[in-house]
């Protein structure tokens, strides 16, 4: 299906490996033009040059950045501007928990990275997504965001909630302006160098009885679902959906709200 993203400008955070380079892979798939920001240099590199390998003609361009720094914000959003035109799309897929240090320093933190610099990239990039005329935000949230998750931190979850509930509130500030901002709550992802995909490699039967306790699925998600759907709701074929945040699970998900 072509979702009508060809020479789209998306910017896609955390994008070096796991869920965030998926999501950039199904954009350059679709013929978008893509700048990818992670913190490594070596790592964003090697992304953006898989990508091109996969996809020839692809145009990709990697930024090295913190989304925490404020100045850094500014220049992800003036790399996609300079490369790209503008931005059309953007997809806030950085993020986790701090999981050292005090209450403070654990709570700030996590806070920062997944709410605070989203904030700050969605405002930062609001002006070209309002000229773009099609203009989308799609935030990677959690399924832990909606309700209790074994063995999340406290901060992931409290913080993740807070992502969700500010994108439904920026969805219905910028409809008017013609911004769509949606956000995407995966469930237990497993992929290479992830949490879930270290855990299967070292207690299989653990994860077996995880899964067959709380994936009616029958298994962990890949990170190309999770991109498959960020694609979509950043097309026009997605023109109606605003507000939402969709689960992307397997049905692990409990909670109706």
């Amino acid at each position: 299906m072509d979702l009508g993203l060809r020479d789209r400008s998306v910017i896609v955070t955390g994008a070096s490996r796991g869920i965030g380079r998926a999501i950039a892979e199904a954009f350059a798939a679709e013929g978008a033009r893509v700048t990818i920001v992670a913190r490594t240099e070596a790592d964003v590199e090697a992304a953006a040059s898989a990508l091109r390998a996969a996809h020839p003609g692809a145009a990709v361009h990697p930024v090295t950045a913190d989304v925490t720094d404020a100045a850094d914000a500014a220049r992800i959003i003036e790399a996609a501007r300079s490369a790209h035109g503008g931005v059309d799309v953007l997809v806030n897929n950085a993020g986790g928990a701090v999981r050292d240090g005090s209450v403070e320093e654990k709570w700030d933190g996590s806070f920062g990275l997944n709410v605070t610099a989203t904030v700050r990239l969605m405002e930062l990039a609001k002006p070209l997504l309002v000229a773009s005329g099609q203009g989308a935000v799609i935030n990677i949230a959690s399924i832990y965001g909606r309700e209790y998750g074994p063995g999340a931190a406290p901060q992931y979850s409290g913080t993740k909630a807070a992502e969700i509930a500010m994108s439904k509130a920026y969805a219905l500030a910028w409809a008017p302006e013609g911004v769509r901002v949606n956000s995407v709550a995966p469930g237990s992802i497993a992929f290479e160098g992830g949490s879930w995909g270290r855990r299967l490699e070292q207690d299989p039967e653990g994860m077996a009885k995880f899964i067959a306790d709380y994936i009616p699925g029958g298994r962990f998600g890949r990170a190309e679902e999770v991109a498959a759907t960020v694609a979509f709701l950043a097309s026009p074929r997605a023109s109606w959906i605003l507000g939402a945040c969709v689960n992307v699970d397997g049905g692990q998900s409990r909670s109706g709200i």
